[in-house]
């Protein structure tokens, strides 16, 4: 039987992670829906998402007062009596937008995303549809199976989510910096037989990268034309089939200089902020390229990564400075510091 209360974080403001987040104690659910199950949450991951949540800054839905974080690991509790898809004892993880099953997004569903308009994993328990849960990788433990939901799926659904350029053996794939959908997306890549040109800002971090996997590695703080770099590195200096771009407006115009002729640059963040100076539409005409907004991905991509990562023994990498769930304004902190290498995670029991 679960406890009756639980250490729990809620977003109560916006602004600073000083004064956002709160630590309490609230119920634990004690009546199931027919559809929910209740899952002891075991870990945890941030992503830059989090961070901008509490900062005011997130573009998308959100409810005030609500826990956040939307990666999480655990393992069944109980179940309602409807439910057909988990059994107590099942290990878990909480998909990012509960309602995205499959197909495309839509408005209904993108407002359906854990840690903003649903409650999160910064406590002990959580009562979900178990529509929005997938089984947890064998091969995993908790602290990397709280890395998928969001970052793991991210990386998934730039490199396979367009059907007409799903990533190949022999393509070449660019990614960016050393944070979860950097690194889950050199992992994805080298798996598939690609290889990868990496960025990154310090040789400690180049020569992790190395170790992953990757083939190539620049430092972007040394070479600011990094994107013309890139593409000289590929055969006849064509250029990269794939850039998963997570910068944003501060680094597009490099990856536009390194993209092949239909090469396609997949949208998915913009961690170092926005500037006025930054490429047009007209700069994917003249390099004849797509680019292309991803967030997150559905149920059914969610299922196809993870019978991957078990098929291919992948091992998510997860950062040495390993949080409780206490602890999570120093988490906060440490991410938006950006000095992690791969998933910040909290170990919550």
């Amino acid at each position: 039987m679960a406890p009756q209360t639980m250490k729990q974080w809620n977003v109560v403001k916006t602004g600073s992670f000083d004064e956002g987040l709160k630590f309490s104690e609230g119920p634990v659910p004690s009546k199931l829906q027919d559809n929910q199950v209740l899952v002891r949450i075991h870990g945890a991951s941030l992503n830059f998402r989090d961070l901008i949540i509490v900062l005011g800054k997130y573009p998308f839905p959100q409810r005030e007062n609500v826990v956040p974080a939307s990666d999480g690991a655990g393992v069944v509790e109980a179940v309602g009596q409807a439910v057909t898809r988990f059994k107590p004892g099942d290990k878990v993880l909480t998909l990012f937008n509960q309602g995205h099953l499959a197909g495309s997004l839509t408005p209904e569903t993108g407002a359906t995303g854990v840690g903003g308009t649903v409650d999160g994993t910064l406590r002990q328990y959580g009562a979900y549809d178990e529509q929005g849960l997938v089984h947890m990788p064998s091969n995993l433990n908790f602290l990397e199976g709280a890395t998928l939901t969001c970052a793991g799926l991210t990386a998934w659904n730039a490199l396979y989510g367009l059907s007409s350029a799903a990533i190949k053996p022999g393509d070449w794939v660019l990614t960016q910096g050393t944070g979860g959908v950097s690194v889950f997306a050199l992992q994805f890549a080298k798996a598939a037989g690609c290889k990868v040109i990496s960025t990154t800002s310090s040789q400690e971090k180049a020569d992790r990268l190395k170790k992953l996997g990757a083939d190539h590695v620049l430092n972007y703080k040394e070479d600011q034309n990094w994107g013309e770099t890139a593409k000289k590195l590929t055969p006849g200096g064509l250029g990269v089939n794939h850039v998963v771009e997570v910068a944003g407006p501060v680094t597009m115009k490099q990856s536009l200089k390194a993209i092949k002729i239909d090469g396609v640059i997949s949208i998915i963040g913009f961690v170092a902020g926005q500037t006025k100076d930054q490429p047009t539409f007209l700069d994917c005409l003249t390099n004849i390229a797509t680019a292309r907004g991803v967030l997150v991905g559905s149920r059914m991509q969610f299922e196809e990564m993870n019978r991957a990562v078990e098929a291919a023994d992948l091992h998510p990498v997860v950062d040495s400075k390993v949080f409780k769930l206490e602890d999570i304004k120093e988490a906060y902190k440490y991410q938006f510091e950006q000095g992690h290498f791969g998933k910040v995670c909290i170990q919550i029991d």
